[in-house]
C-alpha cells in the first residue's frame, strides 16, 4: 500500500481513539457528580391553610341552577344536612363550601347521564343563622343581622361598642368551625391590626372578655374601680390611680378585701411603709378591694367587710 494512503488512515484511527477516551472520561465525571452531590428533594405541596369560606349548614335555603338548562330549584337543607333534587334524590351538602357543593352536584348529574359536563351554580339565599351573636362586655349584647363578610370591629360597633369592663381579648367561634374557637386581641387604637379586625360571618359568635378590676375605696381622693388592662397592678399603683389618699386617711389601717373560695379574706397592708419605700409593694388580684380608712371619726375602721364590698360595687369604673 502506498505511503500517501496509509497516513490518512492512521490519522483517522488516532482521532477515533481520542474521541472514545474523551467520552469515557465525561461519562465517569457525570457519574461521580451524581454520586457525590445530594439528590434534589422532590418539591412538596405546601399544606393548605384552613378555608375561611362560608359553609353550607342545616336550614339554609339554596338555589341550585344548571347553566344553559331549565334546571332551577330552591331547596332547604334538612336537619340531616341533605337536599332533595329531581333525578338525584337526596344529596348531602351540609359542611361543604359553595364551590364543593357545586362540584358534588355536577359530578352526580354527570354520573347519572342527565347532563354532559353540567355547569352547576349554588346560591345560598338564606342562611339558617343570618345574624352574628355579640356577647360579653358590649353595650348591647344580642344577635345582629350582618349579612356577608364583616369584620370583628363591625360586629362590636353594631352592639354599641365595648363597656368599661371590657378586656383586651375576644373569642370568636366561627359557624364553619364550631369546635375551633379563636382568641384574638382587641385593639382600641385608630389603626387596628389585621388580626384584631379579622373577618366574621353570619352565624359566628363573638364574646368580648371581661378585664380584671381593682376597687379603691375609703379615704382616697377618687374612689373608683380601675381596669387592669395588663392584668398586673400593685397597691401603690392603685392608690396613684385613685389620685392618692386624703390628709385624714389612716393609712396604717389599710387593707385588701379579697374574695376567696372560703369567703372574704382581710389582708392588712402596711401602706405607710410602702410609701416610704421601707417594704415591697404588694401585687393585687382581679376583684380585690383596697380599703383606706379615715382617721377623722374612726367610723370607717369599724365597718364590716360586707359594707366595704357594697361600697366598692357603687363606685365608677374607668380604664387606666
Amino acid at each position: 500500500m502506498a505511503l500517501n494512503t496509509l497516513v490518512p488512515i492512521v490519522f483517522l484511527r488516532c482521532v477515533a481513539v481520542v474521541l472514545c477516551a474523551t467520552l469515557a472520561l465525561l461519562h465517569v465525571a457525570v457519574a461521580q457528580d451524581n454520586t457525590l452531590s445530594p439528590s434534589k428533594p422532590t418539591p412538596q405541596t405546601a399544606p393548605a391553610t384552613p378555608s375561611r369560606e362560608m359553609l353550607i349548614g342545616t336550614g339554609d335555603l339554596l338555589q341550585v341552577t344548571v347553566y344553559g338548562t331549565d334546571f332551577d330549584r330552591q331547596v332547604r337543607v334538612s336537619d340531616g344536612g341533605e337536599i332533595s333534587l329531581p333525578m338525584l334524590g337526596s344529596v348531602k351538602v351540609a359542611g361543604l363550601s359553595i364551590r364543593e357543593g357545586e362540584q358534588v352536584l355536577a359530578r352526580e348529574l354527570a354520573r347519572g347521564g342527565y347532563f354532559n359536563d353540567p355547569q352547576v351554580s349554588i346560591f345560598d339565599r338564606e342562611y339558617s343563622t343570618q345574624g352574628i351573636s355579640v356577647l360579653g362586655e358590649v353595650q348591647k349584647p344580642g344577635i345582629y343581622p350582618l349579612p356577608g363578610a364583616r369584620t370583628l370591629l363591625d360586629a362590636i360597633s353594631a352592639a354599641g361598642g365595648t363597656t368599661a369592663k371590657a378586656g383586651t381579648a375576644v373569642t370568636v367561634t366561627h359557624r364553619s368551625r364550631p369546635d375551633h374557637p379563636e382568641t384574638l386581641p382587641l385593639s382600641y387604637g385608630a389603626d387596628p391590626s389585621e388580626r384584631s379586625n379579622a373577618q366574621v360571618f353570619p352565624g359566628d359568635t363573638i364574646v368580648v372578655s371581661k378585664a380584671g378590676i381593682v376597687y379603691v375605696v375609703g379615704d382616697v381622693r377618687q374612689p373608683s374601680g380601675i381596669v387592669m388592662e395588663n392584668s398586673k397592678m400593685t397597691v401603690l399603683q392603685a392608690i396613684a390611680m385613685a389620685q392618692g389618699t386624703n390628709p385624714t386617711a389612716a393609712i396604717n389601717g389599710s387593707k385588701v378585701i379579697r374574695n376567696t373560695p372560703h369567703g372574704l379574706q382581710e389582708i392588712p397592708i402596711p401602706l405607710k411603709k410602702m410609701l416610704a419605700a421601707k417594704t415591697p409593694d404588694v401585687s393585687l388580684q382581679p376583684g380585690d378591694i383596697l380599703f383606706v380608712p379615715s382617721s377623722a371619726t374612726k367610723s370607717a375602721v369599724r365597718r364590716g367587710l360586707e359594707a366595704i364590698v357594697q361600697t366598692a360595687t357603687g363606685v365608677a369604673i374607668y380604664r387606666r
